[in-house]
């Protein structure tokens, strides 16, 4: 789910850098090192502004002014129970892993029903359930976030695809043709 969210951060700025637009530096370097970042429970996915810049305290020892900045910023907090859209990128015996944005998930083979069985034979390995359903890489899925783990700067999910409306997601063509919309009726 996102959110937004007032952080605070400290960002320290090399001397050379003193003048002018020492703010605009400050808060470029803010970007530059917090957006697509993970934060612990969530990732940063954009800065939307600064609102309290601090003035710059020098560090003893180095020169550098440390600058604390108060921001506000575009969050994404994956829960238990959220369902997302997801790629699956590698599909083993075992299950399959899958990247949804920046969080990483993996499916057990007994997250998924019993009609899906793994074939090994395939060119790529897959499961398939021999019908219409078919996960390989590349192949996006709908998946139910069931357990979370976080460690420092990363976030790993496990994920279940038994159920309603999970599984492999059809996307439609976006694009149509000249002939498509004759046919349709559409206005052009």
């Amino acid at each position: 789910m996102f959110f937004l969210h007032n952080l605070e951060r400290r960002v320290t700025l090399h001397p050379s850098y003193f003048g002018r637009n020492m703010h605009d530096l400050v808060t470029t370097k803010l970007v530059k090192d917090v957006e697509g970042t993970c934060a612990g429970d969530y990732y940063i996915i954009a800065i939307m502004d600064t609102f309290d810049v601090s003035e710059g305290r020098i560090l003893p020892g180095s020169g550098l002014a440390e600058f604390t900045v108060g921001y506000r910023a575009v969050v994404w907090r994956p829960f238990k129970g959220e369902v997302v859209d997801a790629i699956a990128y590698s599909v083993n015996p075992h299950g399959f892993f899958a990247q949804a944005g920046p969080l990483r998930l993996f499916v057990s083979s007994h997250l998924m029903p019993d009609e899906i069985q793994y074939d090994a034979n395939a060119t790529p390995p897959q499961f398939t359930n021999n019908a219409d359903m078919v996960i390989e890489p590349g192949t996006h899925v709908r998946v139910k976030i069931i357990g979370l783990r976080t460690e420092v700067g990363e976030m790993w999910a496990i994920g279940s695809i038994n159920g309603d409306f999970l599984g492999c997601v059809t996307l439609q063509p976006v694009s149509m043709t000249l002939l498509d919309v004759l046919l349709t009726g559409l206005p052009l």
